[in-house]
C-alpha cells in the first residue's frame, strides 16, 4: 500500500495541472461573435449541402480491410526483428501466416469487395 503513494501524487498533479490549463485558457481566451464565427470554414470556400452526407458502404469496407492488413504487418515486423533467432521453423510459420493473408486477399478480390467500378458480370453481389 505504501508503494502506491507516487502514483496518487501523480494522479493528483495531472488533475492540477489539467484544470490550470483549462481554467487559464478561460480566462485568457478571446470572446468574440462575429457574423461568420459560426460557420464551417472549408479553405475559404461557403459551404454548400449537408454536412450529413451517406457513404458508401464500400467506404467502410475498405477502412476495415486496411485496418485488418495493416495490423497483420505489425506481426510481421516483429518477425522480421527476430528472424536470426526463429531459425527455418520460424521462416515457415512466417510463411504460411502470408499465405493465409494472400488467401483472404485473392477471396476479397474474387468477392469483388475491393471493386469500386459498376457492378457488371459476376460482380453483382450487393454487401
Amino acid at each position: 500500500m505504501m508503494a502506491l503513494w507516487p502514483l496518487g501524487l501523480y494522479a493528483v498533479l495531472v488533475v492540477i495541472i489539467a484544470g490550470s490549463m483549462l481554467a487559464i485558457s478561460y480566462v485568457l481566451g478571446e470572446r468574440h461573435m462575429e457574423r461568420f464565427t459560426g460557420l464551417p470554414y472549408e479553405g475559404g470556400i461557403k459551404p454548400e449541402g449537408s454536412a450529413r452526407v451517406r457513404f458508401s458502404p464500400k467506404f467502410y469496407l475498405v477502412a476495415v480491410f486496411f485496418v485488418i492488413f495493416d495490423l497483420e504487418s505489425v506481426f510481421l515486423v516483429v518477425y522480421a526483428v527476430v528472424a536470426r533467432q526463429m531459425g527455418w521453423i520460424g521462416y515457415a510459420e512466417a510463411m504460411v501466416f502470408i499465405g493465409i493473408l494472400l488467401a483472404a486477399l485473392a477471396y476479397l478480390w474474387r468477392l469483388g469487395a475491393l471493386d469500386w467500378g459498376p457492378a457488371t458480370g459476376w460482380r453483382t453481389r450487393q454487401f
